[in-house]
């Protein structure tokens, strides 16, 4: 006897394929293998499945348009070709159930050898020597490493090597059948860490996961011959503790912050993103680069005082378009665009000083070489000329590579981040605003209106980046027209139309440096002011410096993740700042 059958109704412009539908003919499905999928064919002398084009569908010329919403009989063509990709669904179905069967009883499996491993216990053995605590890095005289071959994983019955006690993080995880290889980090270096024997069948042991903490007894060792491993030894464990699991599975670091993850996810997870060998090795270069600018600071010559200016100021220094504005107890303020006015205040009493301290511009770019919080390196330098503030510039960031690249663990780091990076050639390139213009012409680099760069135009970060890319070299752009400089910037004596400005520009980046002479004079400075629109009674303890004993003066600003991104070879500064801040992101 022939089955129940149902009528099942498809309709190819507006059916679901989902659980929306239910195949009747006022919720129709849109496909016929759908339908055979949710009520498979049975054996009847009658039509099963009916269908339907109630948009598209053709009629006669003239005829009812109502036409189209009639169902009719699936054609025997159609039902021919859906057999065979449904035999094909069923196949793949057949086969999804039994790769089911196998997971569930491999997992079956894996749970009884948990339970079984459970039972197994480790304990130290007391008569053992007393272990040495040492940091993954640590290296010296008084650790011993055995070397050869020795029937034992651990022995330490003839001196010959010495049991240390360290602790880390899982970074690198590999099980085997009867040995498991970890490689610990715990921010000073990296070990690789050997379990044999009873070690790896306990529980503990079986459930590992990467960033799992973990405390480690045992006798370090050469690393054999052919084989590599993190400075050439490892340890050979004798007893280990958990002190925190780390979440596996779906939750696992290494699905958290997977390499193909998008951006966004990335930086909300920057808080594990700083784990990575790669992302905590720009942090490293950025510590290395941060003490040598105050080396070379504290050993030229004349020195530089560091100073801590205040970063909540009611001034501005870059124009008020990026400023971040904030209410002071009843009164306007502002989060510092730049230290250099304070700085300048310093000179009288101090000499030339520099400080490291966070500047903050509310500009809404994206791009890659944009924070809106960063880390500004800024010097300012009594009685010197223009000649004087390059050859300080050039002498400066030469000096701080010499030193990074003369400690060798940040050296290995830097050439780990960016294999290419030699230092700068010296002398800089020196090139005039108005010959950088003549350049982008002469090169066909349009403006951002497409059009040919004339003089007066605010070179654009793509057309200078492209310039400086081409000439691949660093360059001391300088003299910069006074309608696109700061108020403050000193006048060319020899053509007023231009500052005695800089930027240093380069290869890969574009502006890492800024800076000018500053205007020394009372008078200037008051007409200056009163160009810009800015009410000087706000800036009185400014003006004042040009009351009190006035110098020709200069200074300039570094942003040092800009220049972590040359030396690094980092496409973004983001990648250069612990938590970077930009437009529309101050999370986490």
């Amino acid at each position: 006897m022939a089955s129940q059958m149902q009528k099942t109704y498809i309709d190819e412009d507006v059916g679901k394929d989902d659980r929306s539908a239910d195949g009747s003919e006022q919720s129709p499905y849109k496909t016929l293998l759908f339908a055979h999928v949710q009520h498979p064919p049975v054996q009847s002398d009658s039509p099963q499945y009916f269908s339907r084009k109630s948009v598209t569908g053709t009629i006669p010329e003239g005829g009812d348009e109502k036409l189209r919403l009639e169902y009719k009989p699936a054609s025997a063509s159609a039902l021919k070709k859906v057999a065979k990709l449904y035999d094909q669904h069923k196949r793949k179905l057949a086969k999804s159930d039994e790769l089911a069967i196998r997971e569930k009883e491999e997992a079956d499996k894996r749970q009884q050898v948990l339970e079984k491993a459970k039972e197994v216990r480790i304990t130290q053995d007391p008569t053992l020597p007393k272990a040495l605590k040492i940091h993954l890095d640590e290296k010296g005289s008084y650790i011993k490493l055995r070397s050869g071959e020795s029937s034992k994983d651990v022995d330490y019955s003839d001196g010959l090597s010495t049991r240390v006690r360290v602790t880390g993080r899982i970074h690198r995880l590999r099980s085997q059948k009867d040995v498991i290889f970890i490689t610990l980090q715990d921010g000073y270096g990296l070990l690789q860490c050997v379990l044999t024997g009873d070690l790896v069948k306990t529980y503990d042991a079986m459930t590992l996961t990467l960033e799992t903490s973990l405390e480690i007894w045992g006798e370090m060792w050469e690393v054999p011959p052919k084989q590599h491993a993190p400075d050439d030894r490892e340890l050979h464990a004798d007893y280990f503790s958990i002190i925190g699991r780390a979440a596996g599975d779906k939750e696992a670091i290494s699905t958290r912050v997977a390499a193909e993850a998008d951006q966004q996810t990335l930086l909300d997870n920057r808080h594990l993103v700083l784990r990575g060998e790669h992302s905590s090795a720009v942090m490293k270069v950025r510590a290395a680069v941060l003490r040598a600018f105050r080396q070379t600071y504290e050993d030229i010559k004349p020195s530089c005082l560091e100073v801590t200016p205040p970063c909540m100021v009611q001034t501005q220094v870059e124009g008020g378009a990026t400023l971040f504005e904030f209410d002071y107890y009843g009164e306007k303020a502002y989060l510092t665009q730049s230290s250099q006015l304070y700085l300048e205040t310093c000179l009288p009493s101090l000499g030339n000083v520099f400080c490291v301290a966070p500047s903050f511009r509310a500009e809404k770019s994206l791009t890659r070489r944009h924070l809106s919080e960063y880390t500004h390196i800024e010097a300012e330098l009594d009685f010197i000329s223009f000649d004087d503030l390059l050859a300080h510039l050039e002498l400066v960031m030469c000096s701080v590579i010499d030193t990074v690249l003369a400690h060798p663990p940040t050296a290995a780091l830097i050439a780990s981040l960016n294999l290419k990076f030699q230092k700068p050639e010296r002398p800089f390139k020196r090139m005039r605003y108005a010959d950088a213009i003549d350049w982008l012409r002469e090169h066909e680099i349009p403006n951002e209106d497409g059009q040919p760069h004339t003089f007066g135009d605010d070179i654009a970060e793509a057309a200078e980046r492209k310039m400086t890319d081409i000439i691949d070299r660093p360059i001391f752009l300088t003299h910069f027209p006074v309608a696109i400089k700061a108020f403050y910037m000193m006048k060319d004596p020899q053509d007023p139309r231009v500052t005695e400005s800089v930027d240093c520009l380069m290869p890969g980046v574009g502006e890492i440096v800024g800076g000018s002479m500053r205007m020394s004079d009372y008078e200037e400075l008051m007409q200056a002011y009163a160009r810009e629109g800015i009410d000087p009674k706000p800036y009185y303890w400014y003006t004042d410096q040009r009351k009190y004993g006035t110098s020709p003066h200069g200074g300039y600003g570094l942003g040092l993740e800009r220049f972590l991104a040359w030396l690094c070879g980092r496409y973004t500064v983001r990648e250069c700042a612990l938590y970077p801040r930009f437009a529309y992101r101050c999370t986490p």
